[in-house]
């Protein structure tokens, strides 16, 4: 198969120069192209604690510095990316790119760069490396399972930028996929969605969301007297680690265009009270032999995905340890929000923890049912059924929430248990309309104070075959009761209603781009 496909512009360019996909990338190739295309430096990311890509900048003036770089890798302060974990007096760590992640840097035309991973001063993955931690979350569950776990990403945000005149006005909270001239950002949504598509090869589709605001009130510089447009980037299923990767680039990309262009961009939780919050939402799904196996052949859910169900509920309560890390997510996490409390897991219900989504698992071929005349003798790619995870926010830990659902995921396996839950925690209607029952289901944590008291109380269910380290937990721990939330929701409620919402939004607007 030829990589080189000129006819096709999200091509990843690096793949097409090379006539290979990247898995097959070597030193060789690199050599080549810095050569050829007269790049300067290479430049290597790494994910850190905060969730946010770092970078070093390498320059390159030999063929032989090139290969040293390429094939050591590079020392790095360690204390300084891993603050509080990492002691200053052995803080020396190294950073060494992995090849497959190569990519020409769209906003450095003279770069190669590389996301890389982290080994300790023995040359061995640092055990406390989010990257390093789903690496082993993935190896056990693959190892105990003989399944590959898929991961697809939404990615919500919003992009700020300055008011424009009253033209085609849109409302608030209407911009569910509207289109241009209301949406005014379709430009902007369009290069971001280019650089990430060729970087990872992972969108699959992008859109306005239901958030907008046309005149933020705010004390934060950044945002007062702003307008504000929600917007989503979907990714393609990819194996975990995959997806962590490409969804830490789409942060960075999508921050890097909205700077081009003169906006902003924050995946905080929640912007403007009534309006809606950035969910992170997740969809899973389980492979054997490249195979979708989460239907069996009566078309209904398989023990497989009751199992993956099942470890998700267990989990769930202390999963937003990671993926609701800032007091702004538990504004977010509201009744009647299409936001989920409780844990149970339902069909199609949006207001479910997890989801069961349409699939094509019952139909094929559809566009003959509205065009009889075309041909239905062409193979297309059918997508798999998942399920959706929807508590976490856009202050997710992308890899650690991950590596946490593959625990999940290997638990299910592990423990007959995770059926019973599957069957216990399964609503099969509208849940709302039953008061007593959706009562009887567990809460999520309130506040992030609640949701550091669950991890600390399940540790034992990340750190269980020494996937997460102990300091990593509690480090996490630390984060989340620094946030000093536990009572947030009783405290905002006793006060009257302007003083309320000028507090609400000093909660919201505190952290507009930690992760």
């Amino acid at each position: 198969m030829s990589f080189n496909n000129p006819g096709y512009s999200l091509t990843n360019p690096l793949c097409a120069f090379l006539d290979k996909p990247a898995d097959d990338f070597n030193r060789a190739d690199f050599l080549e192209i810095i050569e050829r295309k007269n790049l300067e430096r290479i430049t290597f990311h790494y994910t850190a604690l905060d969730g946010r890509l770092k970078e070093l900048k390498l320059s390159v003036s030999s063929r032989e510095q090139a290969e040293s770089i390429l094939v050591e890798g590079e020392r790095i302060d360690g204390s300084s990316i891993f603050k509080g974990m990492v002691d200053t007096s052995l803080s020396d760590m190294y950073v060494v790119p992995e090849y497959r992640t190569a990519f020409l840097n769209p906003f450095d035309k003279s770069s190669l760069d590389f996301i890389c991973r982290y080994l300790t001063k023995d040359g061995i993955r640092a055990p406390f490396a989010p990257d390093n931690i789903l690496y082993k979350a993935d190896m056990l569950f693959q190892n105990k399972t003989n399944l590959v776990l898929n991961a697809l990403g939404e990615l919500e945000f919003f992009l700020i930028s300055p008011r424009e005149p009253e033209i085609f006005h849109l409302e608030r909270q209407q911009g569910y996929h509207e289109s241009a001239p209301f949406i005014k950002s379709g430009n902007i949504l369009n290069e971001m969605v280019h650089h990430i598509a060729q970087i990872t090869g992972s969108v699959k589709y992008s859109h306005s969301e239901g958030g907008s605001i046309d005149c933020i009130e705010s004390d934060h510089l950044e945002l007062r007297g702003k307008n504000a447009e929600q917007l989503e980037i979907e990714f393609l299923p990819k194996p975990v680690q995959e997806t962590a990767d490409a969804l830490v680039l789409g942060r960075w990309i999508i921050r890097n265009v909205a700077y081009k262009y003169g906006c902003d961009a924050t995946f905080c939780p929640k912007l403007e009270k009534g309006v809606a919050g950035n969910g992170f939402h997740f969809h899973l799904e389980l492979l054997k032999d490249g195979k979708n196996i989460m239907r069996d052949r009566e078309g209904v859910l398989s023990e497989h995905a009751l199992r993956l169900l099942g470890g998700l509920c267990e989990y769930a309560e202390s999963l937003t340890a990671f993926g609701n890390t800032q007091a702004s997510s538990y504004l977010r996490l509201v009744p009647n929000q299409e936001a989920p409390t409780r844990i149970f897991w339902s069909d199609l219900n949006r207001t479910a923890l997890i989801r069961v989504p349409l699939s094509w698992s019952n139909v094929s071929f559809l566009a003959k049912k509205i065009n009889p005349r075309v041909d239905s003798d062409v193979p297309v790619l059918q997508y798999g059924q998942t399920v959706e995870l929807r508590s976490p926010d856009g202050s997710a830990l992308i890899h650690l929430l991950l590596a946490g659902i593959t625990m999940a995921a290997a638990w299910g396996f592990q423990e007959d248990q995770s059926l019973e839950l599957a069957k216990k925690y399964y609503a099969n209607k509208d849940i709302h309309s039953d008061l007593n029952r959706f009562e009887s289901y567990p809460s999520l944590p309130t506040s992030c104070v609640e949701s550091s008291r669950l991890l600390l109380e399940k540790r034992n269910l990340y750190e269980r075959e020494e996937i997460f380290p102990q300091s990593v937990i509690d480090f996490i721990s630390k984060l989340l009761l620094a946030e000093n939330d536990e009572m947030m929701a009783q405290k905002l409620a006793d006060l009257p209603l302007n003083d309320r919402l000028y507090e609400i939004r000093k909660i919201m607007h505190r952290n507009l781009h930690r992760h």
